[in-house]
């Protein structure tokens, strides 16, 4: 049977309560017991990414990673060396914030075949590798659900992150699992269990899927709203050794909407309740 969680393994991505400001995010996550943050890079243009460090260390949070680098493929040469820049200085916000590992949404063209993105990500990824493993910062290979397919990421199962992963055989390359993406696998559980064989399970994010989806980018549910039976995948995801954050990471026109001191109190029960 699956351990109890505590708060103390809880991180909220700061785009789940995206009408605060950092400030806001970091005085009310430490004030409810949260532990953890994921810092998404908008949160930090108003005073920098070293301020906003000192910020969140201040307040006794953990930074447990920096939102979102990525999206690769491009047509043109002149997009794709523009991403590989865009990443770098990613990579340097991330350094100077604190965080240790960059959550990578790996992108794709509409305009290309999959393989040919998916060649242009391995390329991307080979491209920042020394500036991240300079900095010590990890690349974490986030697959997305195949709804994104054609837009967002050609990554879109956790057998092929681990591909990825494992061609660059690198500890400063691994993989974010995110129930709302990968939930639907049915070789998930043997692809987790790969995944931390080789040491490269960085990071896992939880939400839910609502049955009655309203928007596929903004309607993710609060755990425990939808069908995902996250219990059973943090079992799995734990059976490897995994022991860090559950983070919490919730796009919701609805949740947005609403109160967010309200909202957070939401979140925190269903972590202790359900994941």
């Amino acid at each position: 049977m699956i351990n109890d969680i505590t708060l103390d393994r809880c991180c909220i991505h700061t785009i789940t309560t995206k009408p605060w400001e950092l400030s806001e995010a970091v005085e009310n996550y430490a004030a409810a017991g949260v532990k953890g943050i994921s810092v998404w890079q908008n949160a930090t243009e108003r005073i920098g990414p070293h301020r906003a460090g000192e910020l969140i260390r201040s307040a006794g949070l953990e930074i447990v990673s920096y939102v979102r680098g990525g999206f690769f493929p491009h047509t043109s040469s002149a997009g794709r060396a523009q991403a590989i820049d865009h990443n770098r200085k990613l990579l340097e916000e991330a350094a100077a914030l604190g965080a240790p590992m960059i959550v990578l949404v790996c992108g794709a063209s509409p305009d290309q075949s999959m393989e040919k993105s998916r060649e242009q990500i391995k390329e991307g990824i080979a491209a920042i590798l020394p500036l991240a493993e300079k900095l010590k910062v990890k690349l974490a290979i986030e697959p997305l659900h195949p709804m994104y397919a054609a837009d967002r990421s050609a990554i879109n199962t956790l057998a092929q992150a681990n591909d990825m992963a494992e061609y660059f055989n690198s500890p400063y390359v691994g993989v974010a699992v995110d129930v709302y993406h990968l939930w639907w696998d049915g070789d998930l559980e043997k692809e987790i269990a790969r995944c931390g064989a080789h040491g490269n399970l960085l990071a896992y994010h939880v939400c839910d899927w609502k049955v009655n989806t309203i928007d596929l980018l903004n309607d993710r549910g609060l755990m425990g709203e939808g069908c995902i039976d996250l219990k059973k995948i943090r079992g799995w995801v734990e059976a490897t050794g995994f022991e860090g954050f559950c983070e919490v990471e919730i796009f919701s026109n609805i949740h947005w909407a609403k109160d967010q001191h309200l909202f957070l109190g939401e979140i925190t029960e269903a972590f202790l309740k359900t994941v």
